[in-house]
């Protein structure tokens, strides 16, 4: 495993044993051409504009643009339940959410097993058991690609931004409108942190 930053496209991924780190995934078809968001440029973007841009593609994302398939239980599950299979021995799986077009997680990795392989295994997985379900269900699975290729990770810094992505997780269905407190959502993690 290559430890430090790397890039595999747009993205510049940093990939460590022993960090929390903040995951977003989305939808292969969970943002728009025209969504309102600047497409990436090959000029370097300033934090200011960074931060800005991923904004933008929050509040996008949040609107429920696209299929929404992860709005339905069955592939809810499928999601999570292969979050939680490699718990405790590849990542500790700390918080989540399934968003109806995106996913946003806290995991702790673990030495020797690189975070872009298993973000690879979570969403090769799910492709095929949601492609599975939908072909039984007699729903049109033929479109193959169910993930957008990149994912966006952030390495968490101290305790404080720990719990600010903690409480950005688990609020995210408030925040688009889903429900009123963030542990009536089914497909979070939010409750087991009320108690």
């Amino acid at each position: 495993m290559k430890k430090g930053w790397r890039s595999r496209g747009y993205l510049p991924h940093f990939d460590m044993g022993g960090l929390y780190q903040g995951i977003t995934y989305r939808l292969a078809d969970s943002l728009p051409g025209s969504a309102g968001v600047p497409p990436a440029s090959s000029a370097p973007l300033s934090t200011h504009e960074k931060i800005e841009r991923r904004k933008q593609i929050e509040r996008e994302l949040n609107k429920g643009y696209g299929s929404c398939l992860l709005r339905e239980k069955k592939i809810a599950k499928i999601v999570v339940d292969a979050w939680k299979h490699f718990d405790g021995k590849r990542y500790d799986l700390i918080a989540y959410v399934v968003m109806p077009n995106h996913v946003h997680l806290l995991i702790k990795t673990y030495e020797g097993f690189a975070l872009s392989n298993v973000i690879h295994s979570w969403k090769s997985f799910t492709a095929h058991e949601i492609n599975k379900y939908l072909k039984q269900c007699g729903r049109d699975a033929r479109a193959p690609k169910v993930w957008q290729k990149e994912y966006f990770d952030r390495a968490i810094r101290n305790d404080k931004h720990f719990i600010q992505a903690l409480t950005y997780i688990h609020d995210n269905p408030v925040k688009a409108g889903l429900c009123r407190q963030a542990s009536e959502w089914p497909w979070s993690s939010a409750e087991k942190f009320v108690k």
